[in-house]
C-alpha cells in the first residue's frame, strides 16, 4: 500500500483509515441491506429478485439527483471546518434540509407514472416482470424524502470527520430495514405477506428510522452552540445558490451514471429472462464489493475539502494518492474473490429445494461466473474512478465530473449495447462494453486530477475581515 509520509498526522494512511473505517462499515451496512433484500426476494420469487434490480435502478436514476445535491452539504461542511468557520456549518446543513424536504415531496409525482416507466413496449420485459417492477418502484417512493434528509444530515457529521456517528445512523436504519424486510416480504410477526412491495416499504421504514436519529443528534446542545444548528435555520439565498451550483452537478453526475446502467440493464434484459436475472444478480454481487469502497471515496472528498479549506492542497493531493493505493488493494482482493469463489457468492440467492424456479436458477448460474470475471476486470479501474472523482468533488470540480460521465457513457457503453441487442449478440459482449466504459472514465478522471486545476477551487465564500 505504500508507507506513510509523516506530517504531524496529516496526509497519512493512519489519518485516512481512521476516517474511512466507519464509512466503509457504514457502506457495508448498506451492502448488507441491499444483499439481504435481494436474497429474501430470491427465496420468495426469483422473478421478484430479477424485477427488483431494474426497478431500483430507475428509482435511483431519479433519486440520485436529489441525494447527490443534498449530500454535497458534506463538502461545504468540510471546507468550513478546514477554514475554521464553525458558525457557517449549521446554516449550510439547513439549506440541504430544505432542499431535501422539497425534493422528497416532489418525488411523489413519479408514483402515477410508474406503469409507463416499466411499460413492456419500452423495456421488452415479460408482463409479470413489468408488473413487479412497477409495484416495487411505487413502494420505494415513500423512502425518497427520509433518504434525502439522511444525505444532508450525515453530511454534517462526515464533513467534520465524525464518521463514527455516520456509521451509527446507517446501522440503526439497516437493522430496521432487515427486520421489516423479513417481516413484510414473507408475512411474519403478524405482518401481511407483501412480497416485493414489502421490501420497498421496509426500505422506507428503515430510512425514516435513520433520518429521525440523525435529526435528534443534529440538535444536540453542544452542536447548537458550536455550529449554530438551531440558530442557523433561516434560508440563506447565497448558500442555497452555491449548494445548487456545485451540488446540482454532483447530483446530476450520479443521475447520469444511474441512467447509463439503467439503460444497460434494460437492454440486456431484452436478451431473455435468464440474462436479465443473471445481470441483476451480478450487479447485486458487484455492490457487495463496490459500496464499501465508496467509504474510501467519501473519506477522500472530506480530506480534500478540509485541506483546501486550510489552503493546503499539497496535503489534499497526498491523501488522494494514498486513498487510491488503498482502494486498488481492496478491489484487487475483491476481484480475486469474484473469480475464485463464484458458486459460494451465489449460494445465498438459490431458491429452496423443490421450488418451481430451480430450472430458471440453473440457467442463471451458468451465466453469472463469466459476468463476475468482467466485474473483476473493471474493479481495479473502478477503484481509481471512485478515488479521483471523489477528490474532484471534494474540491468543487463537479461540472467536469458530470460532463465526462455524460460524454463517455453513450459512445462507450449504451449505444454499443443497444446495437448488440438489436442486431444479435450475447450478454458477454454487452458486459465487455460496461468494462470498457468504466476503464476509460477512470483514466480521464486521473488526467483531470493530475492537471491540478482543482487545487485552486473552493465552494465556500471568502472569510470576512472580522471574526464571525
Amino acid at each position: 500500500m505504500g508507507s506513510d509520509i509523516p506530517n504531524a498526522g496529516n496526509g497519512t494512511s493512519r489519518e485516512l483509515l481512521k476516517l474511512a473505517a466507519p464509512l466503509i462499515l457504514a457502506n457495508s451496512f448498506t451492502t448488507i441491506q441491499f444483499t439481504v433484500d435481494r436474497a429474501f426476494l430470491s427465496q420468495y420469487d426469483p422473478d421478484a429478485m430479477g424485477a427488483s434490480m431494474p426497478s431500483a435502478m430507475v428509482f435511483w436514476l431519479f433519486f440520485t439527483l436529489i441525494q447527490g445535491t443534498a449530500g454535497y452539504v458534506s463538502t461545504f461542511v468540510a471546507q468550513y471546518t478546514g477554514a475554521g468557520r464553525p458558525l457557517r456549518i449549521g446554516p449550510a446543513v439547513w439549506q440541504g434540509i430544505y432542499f431535501s424536504v422539497v425534493a422528497g415531496c416532489v418525488f411523489w409525482v413519479l408514483w402515477p407514472l410508474a406503469p409507463y416507466l416499466f411499460d413492456t413496449s419500452i423495456t421488452h420485459h415479460a408482463p409479470k416482470l413489468a408488473a413487479l417492477e412497477t409495484a416495487f418502484f411505487r413502494s420505494l417512493c415513500p423512502a425518497a424524502l427520509p433518504m434525502a434528509l439522511i444525505a444532508a444530515l450525515t453530511g454534517f457529521f462526515a464533513g467534520r470527520g465524525d464518521t463514527w456517528t455516520v456509521l451509527a445512523i446507517n446501522a440503526f436504519g439497516t437493522l430496521g430495514t432487515v427486520f421489516f424486510d423479513y417481516a413484510m416480504i414473507f408475512g411474519h410477526f403478524g405482518f401481511p405477506q407483501l412480497g416485493i412491495v414489502g421490501a420497498g416499504w421496509a426500505t422506507a421504514i428503515g430510512s425514516w428510522m435513520s433520518a429521525s436519529l440523525a435529526m435528534l443528534l443534529f440538535f444536540k446542545t453542544k452542536y447548537r452552540i458550536e455550529f449554530a444548528t438551531v440558530s442557523g435555520w433561516r434560508i440563506d439565498i447565497d448558500l442555497m445558490k452555491r449548494l445548487l451550483k456545485y451540488g446540482g452537478p454532483a447530483g446530476l453526475q450520479w443521475a447520469l451514471d444511474a441512467l447509463s446502467f439503467t439503460l444497460f440493464i434494460m437492454f440486456v434484459g431484452r436478451l431473455g429472462d435468464a440474462e436479465a436475472n443473471a445481470t441483476s444478480l451480478t450487479f447485486t454481487l458487484n455492490m457487495v464489493g463496490f459500496l464499501p469502497m465508496q467509504g474510501i471515496g467519501q473519506t477522500i472528498a472530506i480530506l480534500v475539502g478540509q485541506r483546501l479549506g486550510e489552503n493546503r492542497p499539497d496535503l489534499a493531493e497526498r491523501s488522494t494518492i494514498l486513498g487510491a493505493r488503498w482502494a486498488v488493494g481492496y478491489m484487487a482482493t475483491v476481484a480475486l474473490i469474484y473469480v475464485l469463489f463464484p458458486d459460494a457468492l451465489m449460494w445465498g440467492f438459490r431458491p429452496p429445494d423443490g421450488s418451481e424456479s430451480l430450472e430458471e436458477w440453473k440457467k442463471v448460474v451458468a451465466i453469472v461466473p463469466t459476468l463476475l470475471i468482467c466485474v473483476a476486470a473493471y474493479s481495479l479501474a473502478d477503484s481509481l474512478n471512485v478515488t479521483y472523482s471523489f477528490a474532484l468533488r471534494g474540491a468543487g470540480d463537479t461540472r467536469y465530473v458530470t460532463i465526462l460521465t455524460f460524454a463517455l457513457a453513450w459512445p462507450c457503453m449504451i449505444i454499443p449495447t443497444y446495437l448488440l441487442v438489436t442486431y444479435g449478440g450475447n450478454i458477454y459482449w454487452a458486459w465487455s462494453f460496461a468494462s470498457f466504459y468504466i476503464s476509460v472514465m477512470a483514466f480521464c478522471f486521473w488526467l483531470r486530477f493530475r492537471s491540478g486545476k482543482w487545487k485552486s477551487m473552493r465552494v465556500i465564500e471568502a472569510a470576512p475581515n472580522l471574526a464571525e
